[in-house]
């Protein structure tokens, strides 16, 4: 049979009361108290009943992750830290996608997201670009009086948030590649609804003017972070006569990297030594790349760990309105010196 609370508090020689405060997490516990207590439920393997739970302290212990992203290995990353954050507090995620790129109206977005907030009771909600910046995404939210925290929104206002400075680490890359002595530098830009695409967009033109350049339009493409239309522009930008064709190619994420690697192949070139690429985020695709891809680390696992942990406890000492994560940049083996 299954242990329940009553075998735990008898086991652990304490109160049933005392066995619910460690397993809900609250305080007013001793540290040795709330790890005996801990060790003897692993023992017996109970697990608290969520629908018991819920009835006792009006929770439901489910928090929702609801995003509209082509990229899998950007929702995989923040759906395993918010994974890990709901873990350790006794809480549940649900990932449900929502795609609205097709969907013009605010009504309309906050029509659909309702409905996929009738069928979830949850406790909260995390929101991935580019729904974190739906004005009728988030009035639905607000109406329902559902928390949400935001991943990389573009307006980060009073709203709880965390993200990066993805300007300044498009900056940063685009200076290390001038700084190689590459002067035509391709730039492949993200997805059109994503406060990030422009960021790093911005960043680019940043360093190419303060390093004495001009942007160039001819070198400039848009993608929509997938690895299609990272080939689709990768061609474009390759197919130039070899007088205007860039030296090196910037991609706003490492799955259009890849695809600039993987066109640049096709067509002969060799990586780094005909074309440098670098990329954006550092997901495992850029560290299984042959050769490994010189690219920005973005903390996704990071940022999805800090946006549950913000829904569980919003007035935990740690907790913060919005939050800035360290990014960094990751040299490997897929930019070469021009100067040599």
């Amino acid at each position: 049979m299954k242990a329940t609370i009553t075998d735990v508090a008898k086991k652990a020689g304490v109160s049933m009361k005392t066995v619910s405060r460690v397993l809900n997490n609250e305080p007013n516990v001793a540290e040795k108290t709330r790890a005996h207590v801990k060790a003897i439920a692993a023992e017996l393997r109970y697990t608290p009943n969520l629908a018991a739970r819920g009835l006792a302290t009006s929770k439901s212990y489910l928090i929702a992750l609801i995003y509209d992203n082509p990229s899998i290995n950007y929702i995989s990353h923040i759906q395993r830290g918010a994974i890990d954050a709901c873990r350790e507090a006794g809480y549940h995620l649900v990932v449900e996608p929502l795609y609205l790129e097709k969907v013009k109206s605010r009504a309309e977005k906050a029509d659909a997201m309702r409905m996929v907030l009738e069928k979830l009771p949850v406790d909260g909600v995390i929101l991935t670009p580019p729904l974190c910046d739906s004005q009728g995404v988030l009035q639905t939210l607000s109406e329902l009086r559902i928390k949400c925290v935001r991943v990389a929104p573009r307006n980060r206002g009073q709203q709880p948030f965390v993200g990066m400075d993805d300007d300044t680490a498009a900056y940063q890359m685009t200076q290390y590649l001038l700084e190689q002595g590459h002067k035509r530098i391709g730039f492949i830009k993200g997805h059109v609804g994503h406060a990030a695409t422009d960021m790093r967009y911005d960043g680019y033109c940043r360093a190419i003017e303060s390093g004495g350049l001009s942007v160039s339009e001819q070198l400039v493409f848009q993608g929509d972070f997938s690895f299609e239309s990272g080939v689709v522009q990768a061609k474009k930008l390759l197919e130039l006569p070899v007088s205007e064709r860039p030296t090196a190619i910037f991609a706003s994420n490492d799955d259009m990297a890849a695809a600039v690697i993987s066109v640049a192949s096709q067509m002969g070139l060799d990586v780094p030594a005909d074309l440098s690429v670098c990329g954006f985020d550092d997901t495992p695709l850029a560290r299984n790349l042959s050769p490994a891809l010189t690219t920005v680390r973005q903390p996704i696992y990071k940022m999805g760990f800090k946006a549950a942990q913000q829904l569980i406890d919003p007035d935990g000492d740690q907790q913060k309105i919005g939050q800035i994560l360290d990014f960094e940049i990751m040299l490997r083996d897929t930019v070469s010196n021009l100067k040599n």
